[in-house]
């Protein structure tokens, strides 16, 4: 579940427009797309424009699940996800590829990659609403940073989308103390 939670935050954070460490950040498009979901997703070269910019749609959906949740909305963020993961088709299973260990995926060996991941980002993420992180799904606190981070800590406290944003934060904070 994890690996799905962090491949939806990935997704989510260099797929979508806003605002990242307090500048404008904008989602690549066309190859730069390609490459950043190969990036992303540890893709290999088979990963086109088609999967690229479904990907970056199922982001921006993602996004809209993250910002609910994070918002205590979650009756706005299940029918969001309900609708990805029946459009995807998400089922478990156990796949294998030659030479690896049985897994779990959430998708048909027919299906493509990005209906794959789709499917697989979905359920970690219904997994984690339904499960021990409901409510653990959040929208960086830090002025101009909206990247979005699943809070992991034993005591559920964390605020920010990275270490850079919280000492940016901090550190303004200090900088007022000092001033006034």
């Amino acid at each position: 579940m994890r690996a799905l939670l962090d491949a939806s935050i990935a997704l989510v954070n260099g797929l979508t427009d806003g605002e990242a460490r307090g500048r404008a950040y904008l989602a690549p498009e066309g190859a730069e797309r390609v490459g950043a979901v190969r990036a992303v997703l540890n893709a290999g070269a088979d990963l086109g424009p088609e999967a690229a910019d479904h990907l970056a749609a199922t982001a921006r959906a993602l996004r809209t699940i993250f910002e609910a949740v994070a918002e205590d909305r979650l009756d706005e963020a299940v029918p969001v996800l309900n609708a990805i993961l029946q459009d995807s088709g998400a089922r478990p299973q156990l796949d294998r590829a030659p030479g690896e260990p049985w897994q779990v995926h959430f998708h048909g060996a027919d299906d493509s990659y990005a209906v794959g991941w789709r499917a697989g980002c979905a359920t970690g993420l219904a997994m984690a609403i339904g499960g021990d992180y409901a409510g653990r799904l959040g929208v960086c606190a830090a002025p101009r940073c909206d990247r979005v981070y699943v809070d992991t800590s034993r005591n559920a406290g964390r605020q920010f989308c990275s270490t850079a944003c919280q000492n940016r934060v901090k550190a303004a904070a200090f900088r007022a103390r000092r001033a006034g």
